[in-house]
């Protein structure tokens, strides 16, 4: 806004005063508005009458409308296209050369995008603040335009665009591990700095956008160029001419950062905002990183710094320009960049991937750059943050993946039980046969009640015979007998209409009888039913069930699992979902049972089970996730594993897989952004649990925005487990591009990683076995489950058996996949793990390892991985229980028991304590010490009571001819599992010892009936059987 003042006498021109200045945004054109009107503050210049004579003064404002003849982009090109914003922030801890006195300096930053017709256009950020620090920059402050003719102080701030910050370990770039926060806090506090704050804009057409999105698939890494320019001043009045001698001069302080984008590759990611260290500008250490050969400020010319003036928004077919400076006492010109300008009829290389097999150039030494170094020594870094307006690759939302999940399994809800039906046909007859009872023991009182108040007790057989005789006698004849039966007809015939469903007539009359024979079985059967509910007192008790918890039938399984005999194991899974069928963690175990022999259709019907009962179960959407991947079904996997790390964007296990199945798919940016995600969860769970600890502790610190943790860092994929102890000391590596070398080598594995997999044991006491008998599952007892704990997470036991949070997110992939039997996933997460800057061969590395040679019977492999296990953790029990295993299966059960006996001498237990127990009972009794063995199966009836520790137990009593107490633990094994031979055949001999002679007969029949296979103790029977002369019905 310009005040013309009237022209004084003797004035050649009338003379003119700028009141302020607004600033209109046209973005709203380049969202296809054709027409926009907005209210644009007014902001008075220095000295202005506008400027308010107090505060509380209204502000004045514009009303400014605008108008063009038709949409600046079609349709298509708004779809298609994108917006691209940067925001420079600021560059930290500059070198101390860097001082505000002396000649003047303009401090630059630029970088170049894909533009209109895919050529490239390059952004530049001029004239940074040097501050000398001693305080924080506010936040959140305002995003400044990057236009150079602002003069009104204010109307340089974009309206509602604002730098907010944000915590340190939330950023994508660089110096965000929480021991970076000391050295960024005293940068961005104390030291020295340049401040930009500027916002610049660039619209890509869909050209661009697909030239940008492949760029960055190529390159990866973005550079980002620093310079300082010394500024010159003009004599007043005089043009200003450019020093010919300072054109050709070395670039000032020539840095480059740089940025990796591939995190705008991530479906659903538009911005990404970080700390990116400055690096001396070394040819071939920019073309090696980023493919680019052209440097933004020693290639071009000093247009560039002009094309930056002209606009808000920057386009690339701006023209250079001259703008006209409203005082015009001084003109400042910059000192060209070295280099002339190309031809205007040459396109300047650009940042695109160079083909040529042509060598570079020899790269000066170091020694050519030494200002650039000096950013190094510095630690200089510059906060940068590139939005998008439109994600790059959209994300799926969780209603669209939730619907698709609904439509592969769709919800089962359970049936609603009929009122009527066969059940109540059934419950008719019941009543009629009570009502019809009690009938005929009226009649029978009214006909013999004296006779047997009479005699009481004392009536004989013969007196029972005669008076059932004249009760039928005399029902016959007065036609009861009849009434009675029509009585029940019509309860009988619902039963064969709703129970057998027999509507039509039969075909054949040998049809008709059998199923008569049918039909008088079962009505036999309830008419009994039905007089044991109406006399109790008259009927003998009959013997009480013995109730297994779902729990008991879990360990019963898995014993069955280890001795291999699967059909047993299956038998008790069965079991549990027939009395649960509601309950998915019985379809994930049975599921998991089928995983074990390989089933995997079956299995995959039993975790689509579960998951139609939950849909938000986050483990059934693993399995089911896992089971596609097995069956090669690829797209419904995607679909599951994006699922569930929707439903639960912290769990670890989920972006893992997400990781690996992307690996399967070749797809290495989106395997980078899973991992990325999943140490992020992990890192912050361990800084969580950090807090936890000290408030339980009462030993609280307050960790800060970005904060570092005193006692523990963490590196890019976990913790580094500095010991055995229980204290964990986490360590990360320094330098910034761990992450990227690691995921070079991830790259490199996949090829190797697609041979055949060998399924693998785990050491989580979870999980079922394989027919090798390892026995690294714990038996399922009361779960006190953590309230804070994820959902889905399955804690490893440490070695010490008590829980520890995983190292790294592969480690603790593998356990849940250990858990669930999904072993072919292993050996690849195993080779992740080894190459993992914080994995790396450790203890629990060479456990699993280990397993996988005793799958394979490769005994001597297993024992030399379970040696470095040993040397890593020499007083860890889990080591000597897989020790005491591998002996035990190799027939070596002396150095087994040694390896047992450690293990339980321990303070601390293993992770599979009730097999070591098994194991080394079953030791003593074959070494015949029978004291010790008593001893060891009592410690296992304790912990976890089963058919197999009774049984022990009874044995080791038997041996010692305690009788009494073998019969007692033997009764109790045979009421857990009455289809085992073997505590038959010692039940048996029992009896034989106490001449029991109908007891041990009953005893040796369901043994020879069962098929006992110890010949050793079959013969045993035979002799004592001899020896009493009984026992035997075949004698």
């Amino acid at each position: 806004m310009t005040e013309v003042l009237p022209k004084e006498k003797k004035q050649k021109d009338e003379k003119t005063l700028i009141l302020g200045q607004a600033v209109v945004d046209l973005i709203p054109l380049l969202e296809g508005e054709s027409s926009f009107e907005t209210m644009a503050p007014l902001h008075p210049v220095p000295g202005s009458p506008l400027e308010p004579l107090r505060s509380g003064v209204k502000q004045c404002s514009l009303e400014v409308k605008v108008f063009v003849a038709e949409p600046l982009l079609t349709t298509a090109q708004i779809l298609g296209g994108n917006l691209l914003k940067v925001t420079l922030e600021a560059a930290y801890s500059v070198p101390e050369s860097f001082i505000p006195v002396g000649p003047l300096q303009n401090y630059m930053i630029g970088l170049q995008v894909p533009s209109v017709g895919e050529k490239d256009y390059s952004i530049l950020f001029k004239n940074g603040t040097l501050k000398l620090g001693g305080e924080r920059e506010p936040v959140p402050r305002p995003k400044k335009w990057p236009i150079a003719n602002i003069l009104a102080p204010g109307a340089n701030n974009i309206p509602d665009a604002f730098i907010i910050g944000g915590p340190y370990e939330e950023e994508d770039g660089e110096l965000n591990r929480p021991e970076d926060k000391e050295f960024r806090n005293q940068a961005e506090c104390i030291k020295k700095r340049i401040i930009w704050d500027l916002e610049s804009r660039c619209y890509l057409d869909p050209p661009a956008v697909a030239s940008f999105q492949k760029r960055i698939a190529d390159c990866r890494f973005w550079p980002v160029e620093i310079t300082r320019v010394p500024l010159t001043i003009a004599p007043k009045g005089k043009a200003a001419k450019f020093d010919k001698a300072d054109d050709e001069s070395q670039l000032s302080f020539h840095g480059v950062a740089y940025v990796n984008m591939v995190p705008l590759l991530y479906p659903g990611v538009k911005r990404i905002r970080g700390a990116f260290h400055v690096y001396p500008y070394l040819d071939s250490t920019v073309y090696e990183k980023t493919k680019c050969s052209f440097s933004l400020f020693r290639d071009t010319g000093h247009h560039l710094v002009q094309n930056n003036k002209i606009g808000g928004i920057n386009s690339p077919l701006s023209k250079p320009a001259v703008s006209k400076n409203v005082k015009e006492d001084k003109t400042v010109k910059e000192k060209d960049i070295e280099g002339k300008p190309r031809p205007g009829d040459m396109q300047p290389p650009s940042i695109k991937s160079q083909s040529s097999d042509t060598p570079l150039e020899v790269e000066p030494p170091l020694s050519h750059n030494p200002e650039g170094q000096q950013y190094v020594e510095a630690g200089t870094y510059i906060v940068l943050e590139i939005q998008l307006d439109k994600a790059l690759v959209p994300k799926r939302m969780p209603e669209e993946l939730a619907r698709r999940v609904k439509e592969m399994i769709p919800p089962r809800p359970p049936l609603t039980r009929r009122t009527g039906g066969a059940q109540k046909a059934v419950s008719d007859y019941h009543t009629q046969v009570k009502n019809i009872s009690r009938a005929i023991l009226d009649e029978y009182h009214r006909m013999f009640g004296k006779q047997v108040a009479k005699l009481g007790s004392d009536m004989d057989s013969e007196t029972l015979e005669e008076q059932k005789c004249q009760l039928n006698y005399e029902l016959n004849c007065s036609g009861k007998y009849f009434a009675f039966k029509e009585q029940l007809k019509h309860a009988v015939v619902k039963i064969v209409r709703e129970k057998y469903l027999k509507t039509t007539s039969f075909e054949s009359q040998e049809e008709l009888q059998t199923f008569i024979s049918e039909l008088y079985v079962f009505l036999v059967d309830q008419m009994h039913v039905a007089l044991n509910q109406t006399m109790p007192d008259d009927i003998q008790g009959t013997v009480p069930t013995i109730y297994t918890s779902s729990e008991q039938l879990r360990l019963f399984a898995f014993e069955a699992e280890v001795n291999e005999n699967f059909e047993m194991a299956a038998v008790y899974y069965e079991e549990r979902l027939v009395r649960e069928p509601q309950n998915l963690e019985h379809w994930l175990d049975y599921g998991a049972f089928c995983l074990l022999t390989e089933d995997n259709i079956k299995a995959q019907e039993c975790f689509q089970k579960a998951l139609s009962l939950n849909q938000n179960h986050i483990q059934s959407l693993l399995l089911c996730g896992v089971l596609a991947v097995l069956m090669e079904n690829y797209e419904q996997a995607e679909i599951f594993f994006e699922d569930a790390t929707c439903l639960e964007p912290t769990n670890v296990v989920a972006w893992t897989l997400l990781g690996l199945y992307y690996e399967i798919q070749n797809n290495d940016i989106r395997m980078e952004m899973a991992f990325h995600e999943a140490f992020k969860q992990l890192q912050a769970r361990m800084l969580q649990a950090q807090i936890m600890k000290q408030r339980s502790t009462g030993t609280v610190e307050y960790i800060e925005e970005g904060g570092k943790v005193e006692e523990s860092s963490l590196g890019p994929w976990g913790i580094t487990n500095g010991s055995s102890a229980t204290a964990i000391k986490v360590e990360a590596p320094a330098g910034p591009s761990i992450l990227d070398d690691f995921l070079e080598e991830s790259s490199k594995l996949q090829s190797d990683s697609r041979e055949h997999i060998i399924s693998t044991q785990s050491q989580d006491p979870t999980i079922s076995q394989k027919p090798s008998n390892i026995l690294l599952k714990e038996m399922p007892v009361k779960k006190e489950t953590s309230k804070c704990q994820d959902s889905s997470i399955v804690l490893y036991p440490s070695p010490y058996g008590v829980s520890q949070t995983p190292a790294t997110i592969f480690m603790e992939t593998i356990r849940f996949l250990m858990k669930v039997n999904a072993v072919q996933y292993v050996h690849r997460v195993l080779a992740h793990e080894l190459l993992c800057p914080q994995g790396g061969p450790s203890c629990e590395y060479y456990l699993v390892l280990a397993q996988t040679h005793l799958l394979k019977k490769d005994f001597a492999k297993a024992e030399e991985c379970l040696q470095q296990a040993a040397q890593m953790d020499y007083l860890n029990p889990n080591v000597w229980g897989v020790k005491g295993h591998l002996y035990f299966l190799s027939g070596n059960h002396a150095e087994a028991k040694a390896c047992y006996e450690r293990t339980i001498s321990f303070v601390v237990d293993a992770s599979e304590m009730h097999f070591i127990f098994l194991r080394l009972g079953q030791i003593y009794l074959e070494e015949k010490e029978y004291e010790k063995a008593k001893k060891t199966y009592l410690q296992a009836c304790k912990r976890s009571p089963s058919c197999l520790t009774w049984l022990g137990l009874g044995i080791a009593c038997y041996r010692l001819e305690e009788l009494t107490e073998a019969e007692d633990a033997l009764s109790e094994a045979n009421a857990l599992n009455n289809y085992n031979a073997e505590v038959w055949a010692y039940l048996a001999l029992v009896s034989l010892k106490a001449g029991r002679q109908l007891e041990a007969e009953q005893a040796y029949k369901y043994t020879m009936k069962l098929k006992l296979k110890d010949e050793t103790l079959l013969a045993e029977i035979h002799m004592v059987q001899e020896t009493v002369g009984f026992g035997n019905p075949s004698f």
